[in-house]
């Protein structure tokens, strides 16, 4: 059974930053994309950024410029740096991974509040 373990959240200021950490275990091996969705209260799951093997990119415009996602292949991890924090980034971030065979993971989420 795969687990998607993420860490990082809490509390930060507007401005401020915060770095989400997510390991998947065991480690998945035919991997092909790992990435962060987020859900605010009243609103559904969107997708802020993911990351394919080969270290293609994709990130959702509220967050281009902002937040940058990485990831080890080895470790099966994958990163999400949140700079320049608005209240609105207020979420719940969940990790998720898909395999080349189309089954897919998540995380259990990690909360994230902006706020002054």
């Amino acid at each position: 059974q795969v687990q998607l373990v993420e860490s990082g959240g809490g509390l930060v200021q507007p401005g401020g930053s915060l770095r989400l950490s997510c390991v998947a275990s065991p480690i998945i091996a035919n991997i092909y994309a790992m990435g962060w969705y987020r859900q605010a209260p009243g609103k559904q799951r969107e997708l802020v950024a993911s990351i394919t093997s080969g270290g293609s990119t994709m990130y959702a415009d509220s967050v281009k410029g902002r937040f940058t996602i990485s990831r080890d292949n080895a470790k099966n991890t994958v990163y999400l740096q949140m700079n320049n924090q608005k209240t609105e980034n207020t979420a719940v971030y969940y990790c998720h991974a898909e395999e080349l065979n189309g089954m897919d993971y998540w995380g259990k989420g990690t909360l994230v509040t902006v706020s002054s």
